[in-house]
């Protein structure tokens, strides 16, 4: 194996001219005008800062999961085709506590006389009265999308002051806002642990300003720039930033890691630029694994995994963009405070791992083959929901307290939408019935069977005769307005032939009616008048929730839970009823269980699809970062096998998880995680080739344990601290996942992946692949400085330190070095080697011991 031959020629002066030091690539000039134009980039970043501040308000907040289903999912047609045909008015249901019945109805009279509100309904059933409490369900008198219906809300609130209330609507962003302060107080304890672990970590204590200054900088122009996005979902949002810290953290802390190693030959200038240079090929060559993990969450059909793929992979390259460009100068800068603060290492070396992997490598290599099978399994069978009804979260908010107690006093209600072609009352009539004949079915709304006046429904049709019976009208007068409604109708043939048989809808007489009174070509008795109008006002409403322009709606409440495959059962059954009125594709059926009907279907795609292209993407990266076949294979084995260890857990404690925890905590371990498992193959692949590997791998577990350590805790608390401290249960299942995944694959990089790669030596040798590059000889002459992997004849005076393999004559001064003669035939390849010792291959196991 070659590696770098670093050879720094001096000509006798003190000191070089720093271009002389530094070379000529494009690389180190890019770096050196970074570091010495750093106060233009800190002025960039604090307009980003100051811009981001404002902007960040502007990104709408989408808190609807159904609103990323795929366009063509019934839940998603049947949404927008509600919102075209039909107006659903803001409601609220307050629960007031400790009230006889008597005053819950004069709170209910006091309701109902409020501006903006249209009805407080209210009985003496156990529904709306029990256990000293009552439920009224207000009804606001304007849009739920209307900014006035917010008003009424708060002036409802604002009445109920004086008592004892719980009040549950899905109006305003109270549950957004209450999540948005949990995450805020995460973030706080996330950042004081981040310290924490740098603190104990880093070898300055100005380390850690400079690591917070970077990350900060990169969090806030992130959050101010979510706006280009337009809408983000309410778990983007959430959990972006303190995702991005647990993913992107690596980035800083390798640059500065390679700042403190440049550091040691040079001044911080110049160990600022050499250390930028080295480490933007290797952080970017990072990120990619983490960036390829997301990606696969931009495949999936529910796409709300689209949505957080999109802005945390923008996180990762903002915080790519501010380690590059911003963190120069903050190094600069903290410099010789860097130098003043040092401290002794709090990280141990921890040889015993190294030593417990080379004596139970055949032993823990094979366990974890049967492990990984184990895992697949009992992972299969993990028990996911597709809604909140079946999980506890460890928090109640004050808006799942409410509903809580609402649904303990009164029961819950499983309400489902049923929209069909308009215009035929009967059909919609016998629907309705069949559907109540069902013992699934609690009751059922629609026009066809709601009472209006005196035992009629709105859709009854009615003769002249019924109908001046009904309103007490001359009947003379009634024959005038039915005619009326029959020329208008264009039935001409009933207008001249007679009506006494023509019948007509009971609501669509009485709003003809009302239209010809308000035109002025009908007059009425102030009695009648206002009986009219009442019956208008109440028919308007109900007509302008149930019928629209090309489809009805009838509302249908089940006996059934909201999650379940009985209820999605159910759901297809409904289809079934619904198909001997209507033709199937005209047929929809929208709602809580619907939605988590069409989540399930969804997931039933995109786990496979998640799967298959995080694994792929990651697999690309691996095979041109070590350019072998068997190691990527391995490492994948080693954190898909951690993945499916992680999602036992629900299987093993039967808790259900929610299915969005899985689709994108998998992508995480699998992009992320990952790195965990290169940081000790990398190290192990370079150490291979200088000693035999049981020191090989003792040192590659000393060496990769800060950097496993450092990363690993801040991801595995961050992930934790999200699942204990959150009450959205989306949220919950991708903290408490995220945060054991991390755990588990920590655990297992550490103390299974040394067996595997002692055990799989082999199997990566000989699977590994060159790629041929043209090779370029140069010939110079005079002083000069090579750094790079050198192959060929060097004929002049050497002054510096040299890790090569030297076929030839020495003639040299050697100080606090060794020379070793080897043998022809101890050497496969005859070129420049690795520093170290040459050993045999050949050694024994003895020998190794």
């Amino acid at each position: 194996m070659i590696t770098s031959l670093n050879i720094f020629y001096m000509n006798g002066r003190e000191t070089m001219d720093k271009e002389e030091k530094l070379g000529n690539s494009a690389m180190l000039k890019i770096c050196a005008f970074i570091v010495d134009k750093r106060n233009l980039f800190f002025l960039i970043y604090a307009i980003l800062a100051i811009f981001s501040v404002i902007s960040q308000n502007w990104v709408e907040v989408e808190n609807d999961l159904a609103f990323y289903l795929p366009q063509t999912s019934e839940t998603r047609i049947g949404l927008d085709l509600m919102d075209e045909q039909f107006i659903t008015y803001g409601t609220a249901d307050v629960m007031v506590a400790n009230v006889s019945y008597e005053q819950a109805e004069m709170i209910r009279d006091d309701i109902e006389e409020m501006d903006g509100v249209f009805s407080a309904d209210l009985d003496d059933t156990s529904d709306h009265y029990a256990d000293g409490s009552a439920l009224l369900s207000v009804t606001f008198d304007h849009d739920e999308d209307d900014e006035q219906c917010l008003i009424c809300l708060d002036e409802l609130k604002e009445y109920l002051n004086g008592y004892d209330y719980y009040l549950t609507t899905s109006l305003g962003d109270t549950q957004s806002e209450l999540i948005g302060q949990e995450m805020n107080t995460i973030s706080i304890i996330v950042v004081f642990v981040v310290v924490g672990v740098l603190l104990l970590t880093s070898q300055a204590y100005a380390e850690v300003p400079v690591l917070l200054i970077t990350f900060g900088s990169a969090a806030i122009v992130q959050m101010g720039t979510n706006f280009v996005f337009g809408k983000i979902s309410f778990v983007s949002d959430s959990v972006t930033i303190v995702l991005q810290l647990a993913l992107s953290v690596d980035y800083a802390v390798i640059f500065l890691n390679r700042y403190k190693e440049e550091h040691k030959s040079y001044a911080p200038r110049e160990a600022t630029i050499i250390a930028l240079s080295k480490a933007i090929p290797e952080i970017t060559g990072s990120s990619m694994t983490t960036i390829g993990g997301l990606i696969a969450m931009m495949f999936m059909q529910y796409k709300m995994g689209a949505d957080m793929g999109m802005v945390l992979i923008k996180s990762i390259i903002l915080s790519l963009i501010s380690v590059f460009l911003l963190m120069p100068g903050i190094i600069m800068v903290f410099a010789g405070l860097m130098d003043k603060t040092k401290h002794k290492n709090f990280v141990p070396d921890i040889p015993f791992v190294g030593k417990f992997a080379y004596k139970t490598r055949f032993i823990i290599a094979p366990l974890f083959c049967v492990a990984i099978v184990a895992g697949y399994m009992v992972s299969s069978k993990c028990p996911y929901a597709y809604g909140y009804s079946l999980i506890t979260p460890p928090l109640t908010n004050s808006v799942q307290e409410a509903e809580n107690l609402k649904e303990e006093t009164f029961g819950s209600s499983n309400m489902v939408a049923l929209v069909v072609p308009s215009g035929d009352y009967e059909a919609e009539a016998k629907l309705l019935k069949a559907l109540e004949a069902r013992d699934e079915v609690e009751s059922t709304t629609g026009l066809a069977n709601t009472e209006a006046i005196n035992g009629y429904t709105l859709t009854d049709k009615l003769t002249p005769r019924q109908f001046s019976e009904l309103l007490n009208l001359d009947y003379e007068v009634a024959e005038l307005v039915y005619a009326a409604y029959a020329v208008n109708d264009e039935d001409y043939a009933k207008a001249i032939n007679g009506l006494e048989n023509y019948r007509v809808p009971l609501i669509d007489m009485f709003m003809f009616v009302y239209e010809e009174v308000d035109e002025g070509y009908v007059t009425l008795d102030d009695d009648l008048m206002e009986q009219l109008e009442e019956a208008n006002r109440m028919m308007t409403f109900a007509k302008d929730q149930l019928q629209g322009e090309d489809y009805s709606r009838m509302l249908v409440y089940l006996n059934l839970p909201e999650e379940s495959d009985e209820t999605f059962d159910f759901l297809d059954e409904i289809h079934s009823i619904a198909e001997n009125y209507y033709d199937a594709d005209k047929v929809f059926v929208v709602g809580e269980s619907v939605s988590q009907y069409d989540l399930k279907k969804c997931f039933a795609r995109d786990n496979t699809v998640v799967s298959v292209v995080s694994i792929l993407a990651v697999l690309v990266v691996l095979l041109f970062t070590f350019k072998s076949a068997g190691m990527p294979v391995l490492l994948i084995a080693v954190i898909q096998g951690s993945i499916w260890i992680n999602f036992s857990f629900p299987t093993i404690t039967g808790e259900p998880l929610f299915f969005l925890g899985y689709l994108i905590v998998s992508s995480i371990q699998m992009g992320a995680n990952i790195d965990y498992a290169i940081v000790i193959a990398s190290r192990y692949t370079e150490l291979r080739g200088q000693m035999v590997r049981r020191d090989a791998i003792i040192n590659t577990m000393n060496l990769s344990f800060p950097t496993i350590i450092t990363s690993g805790t801040m991801m595995a608390v961050a992930g934790t601290l999200i699942g204990k401290m959150t009450s959205d249960c989306a949220i919950y299942g991708i903290g408490k996942c995220l945060g054991r995944g991390t755990i588990i694959s920590i655990a297992i990089t550490m103390f299974v992946l040394p067996q595997i790669l002692l055990v799989g030596d082999k199997i990566i040798e000989l699977t590994a692949f060159v790629m041929n590059m043209p090779i370029q000889t140069k010939q110079v002459s005079g002083t000069m400085r090579i750094d790079g992997a050198v192959r060929g004849h060097i004929d002049g005076q050497i002054s510096g330190t040299v890790h090569a393999l030297v076929r030839g004559n020495i003639s040299a001064y050697i100080d606090n070095s060794s020379i070793t003669e080897i043998t022809d035939e101890a050497v496969a390849d005859a070129s420049i080697a690795d520093v170290g010792p040459v050993e045999n291959e050949t050694d024994t196991e003895e020998a190794e011991s």
